[in-house]
Parts: structure tokens; C-alpha cells; sequence
């Protein structure tokens, strides 16, 4: 656990692929939450000119680069969801820059009163030590694949290896402190959204954070 964080509660926020992590993100931060977003600062480590790209391209070779230099993030995952030896390696080179930025980050917000790091491979990673508290946010299968299917336009067996690369979801669930069903509409997940604030501060919401409104 981090160093003394002023009255800032810190909590992991995670979910399996296609589950809504990012909707739900996106809710908390609506409530006023600071949200660091792991996605976000993966694609900054590896911009343009990084390390991390440089490291990247000796070990995957150019083809993972777009014409203009840039990661061609599709490429790259069609390589390494399909070899873990590769995923892992992968993982070397940016995992630890981008706790490194979260941790940053986490220091610059000290004093805010909910702070939510939004990471898809949280446990996997071991990052949930970092955190007060743990949420995962859950879908039904068939809605999973309904709703990766029809938008993000993966096969059947792209949405395999997506999955086989995490930790399945009653995993997650069994190690979570608070859950947050998304399988329903959108509206129900505001509801459920305010239903955990509730949880996270049962004396009373703090400032800068309030409830979602209808």
C-alpha cells in the first residue's frame, strides 16, 4: 500500500473484455471521480519515439508499425493474443512504464477524495495492491459476446484468445470487494454505479463527489 494519501480513497476498477469497464469508468467520472485510465497511458509510452516503441519493434519486427510510425495496435494484437510467450513479452515493456505514470499520477491527485485507476489486467498484474478497495464490473456470457461480435467486429475465436489472456471473471468476482452488474441497460448501471458510491462512503458522499442523476 502506498504512503499516507490524505483522505484520497483509491480504488481498482477492472472487468474482463466487452464486460463495460469503460462505461462504468466513465459514470465515476461523471460523479467526479479522477480516473487514471491504464489504456490511455499504454498509448502514451508507446508514442513516436518512446523506448518503448523502439522495444517493441526489435522484438515484433516493423510490421507492427503503422506508415506514418505510429503502433498498429491491431497488428500487434493479432500477434500476441495468439502466442502468450509473445503477450508476456509485450507486457515487459509496457507494464512497467505504465505503473509507473499510474503511480505518478496517484501522487499528483493526493487529497481528492475517490481516485479510480481503471485497469483491465488489475490482479493479473498485481496493481490491486496499490488500491483501498476493488471493483469489477460484470456481463453475462451471451451478452459479452452479443455485444463484442456486433462491435468491435472480433471472430468467435479472436474473442477466445482475448479472454483466455485474462483471468475469467469468477475470478475477478471471487476477489473484489464490490461488483457492478452491466448486463442490463444503461440505466440500470447508473443505478448500480450509485449504489457504490453508497458503499464506498456509507457516512455521507464527500465534496466534488455526487450522485448520478436520472
Amino acid at each position: 500500500m502506498m504512503s499516507p494519501r490524505s483522505k484520497s480513497l483509491i480504488i481498482g476498477l477492472t472487468g474482463s473484455i466487452g464486460s463495460g469497464k469503460s462505461y462504468v469508468s466513465s459514470l465515476l467520472s461523471e460523479c467526479g471521480a479522477v480516473v487514471i485510465c491504464a489504456d490511455q497511458l499504454a498509448r502514451e509510452v508507446v508514442a513516436p519515439g518512446s523506448e518503448a516503441l523502439v522495444q517493441i519493434t526489435r522484438t515484433f519486427g516493423d510490421q507492427v508499425l503503422m506508415a506514418d510510425g505510429t503502433l498498429d495496435r491491431s497488428s500487434l494484437a493479432a500477434i500476441v493474443f495468439q502466442d502468450p510467450e509473445k503477450r508476456r513479452k509485450l507486457e515487459a515493456i509496457i507494464h512497467p512504464r505504465v505503473r509507473e505514470r499510474e503511480l505518478d499520477l496517484v501522487q499528483q491527485y493526493q487529497g481528492h477524495p475517490l481516485i479510480v485507476l481503471d485497469v483491465p489486467l488489475l490482479f493479473e498484474s498485481g496493481f490491486d495492491a496499490e488500491c483501498d478497495k476493488t471493483v469489477v464490473v460484470t456481463i453475462t456470457e451471451a451478452e459479452r459476446e452479443r455485444r463484442l461480435l456486433s462491435q468491435r467486429n472480433l471472430s468467435r475465436k479472436e474473442l477466445r484468445n482475448r479472454l483466455n489472456a485474462q483471468m475469467p471473471q469468477h475470478e475477478k468476482v471471487a476477489r473484489a470487494d464490490y461488483i457492478v452488474d452491466n448486463s442490463g441497460t444503461r440505466q440500470q448501471t447508473r443505478h448500480r454505479v450509485n449504489q457504490l458510491l453508497g458503499q464506498l462512503f456509507p457516512d455521507g458522499l464527500p465534496h466534488l463527489i455526487q450522485e448520478l442523476s436520472d
